[in-house]
């Protein structure tokens, strides 16, 4: 087995099979969406022409939604997946805010917590998209003031409710929309068929893979990711590979690589933070160029799959710091792609 090949094929970064960036999201089950320019980068570049208009169109009707989800932290996932993953994730999301909320000495109580949301929930209806700017003021006339940090809180726990989700996309700032609207209306699921469709979604897009990854991805207990594994049956098989058990599943991609390609790829990218352990491809001599303990993440080049240094996504010309290795090989290439991407 070789496993970066694997992974990179798997993931969609070399021969990629889409071309909409909604098959991209719902091929992954949700993708890290912590930084909001770069997200639609980490997207578009899975798809085999990336531009940036066509993941506009896919945001802004619905077919991608953002929210706080895995781990509480920000995702993309697709629209007909938003209600199954919601409703299995919730809840471990929600211990793991509250958890942040304690140790920043914050207490919300329940009469705060419905009286800010029914203000957030009206607002949001009467702007269709609305940005942070507008709660602050809806709230501000309704005689209550509170700080960005308090009121964060109060957004996260309206999307993991499943009231509010993603708005239409801005250049720079996230917005909010009604999740009935952008979405659609509320539909129950059966747990174990989104315990399954999670644990195919993450090994068929991030093979090889193993158990302790798609805890510390999912957010799940062991419990349930041994369960999803289980219930995936033949589905998904485990290999052996230098001491470890690794997951892959019955129709895992293992043609189409090509050596020689560099990767720009954005921070909080799932080639690496998809993975518990994510020594395969980053040397652990050089992780703090990659992203340090307190879980920051930063841009990242690959080559040949191995993470090899830094660039700078927001210059005018490709700016690379490499760590590790002699590279010769232009980057152009992988820049003008990039480029491209953004100009579309």
């Amino acid at each position: 087995m070789n496993p970066i090949a694997t992974r990179l094929l798997n993931q969609q970064l070399i021969s990629p099979q889409f071309s909409d960036p909604a098959d991209v999201v719902r091929h992954m089950g949700a993708i890290q969406a912590q930084e909001y320019r770069m997200m639609r980068w980490a997207v578009a570049m899975r798809t085999r022409r990336p531009s940036s208009r066509a993941f506009k169109r896919a945001f802004d009707s619905g077919q991608i939604v953002r929210l706080h989800l895995l781990r509480g932290t920000w995702q993309l996932v697709a629209a007909e997946d938003y209600w199954p993953l919601l409703q299995l994730c919730a809840p471990r999301a929600r211990a793991v805010i509250h958890g942040w909320m304690r140790a920043s000495g914050v207490s919300i109580e329940d009469e705060e917590l419905m009286t800010v949301r029914d203000v957030l929930l009206l607002t949001a209806a009467d702007k269709g998209s609305a940005v942070k700017e507008d709660f602050v003021q809806a709230l501000k006339e309704k005689g209550v003031s509170m700080d960005d940090h308090r009121l964060s809180y109060h957004l996260r726990m309206a999307e993991l409710s499943g009231s509010l989700c993603s708005g239409d996309l801005l250049p720079m700032k996230a917005t909010y929309s009604l999740a009935d609207t952008k979405v659609g209306h509320k539909t129950d699921c059966d747990r174990d068929e989104s315990l399954l469709t999670l644990t195919r979604k993450y090994f068929q897009s991030r093979q090889p893979a193993t158990l302790e990854d798609f805890v510390w991805w999912s957010g799940l207990g062991i419990g349930d990711c041994r369960r999803g594994i289980a219930l995936a049956g033949d589905a998904i098989h485990a290999v052996k590979w230098k001491g470890r058990i690794f997951y892959v599943t019955d129709d895992c991609r293992t043609r189409g690589f090509r050596r020689g390609r560099y990767l720009l790829i954005p921070p909080y990218d799932e080639y690496l933070i998809g993975y518990k352990s994510r020594d395969i491809v980053l040397s652990t001599d050089h992780r703090h160029r990659a992203h340090n303990n307190s879980g920051i993440f930063q841009p990242i080049v690959a080559h040949d799959g191995v993470i090899c240094g830094n660039w700078a996504p927001f210059k005018d010309d490709h700016q690379v710091d490499f760590f590790m290795g002699t590279h010769d090989t232009d980057l152009q290439a992988e820049w003008s792609r990039y480029r491209k991407f953004l100009e579309k």
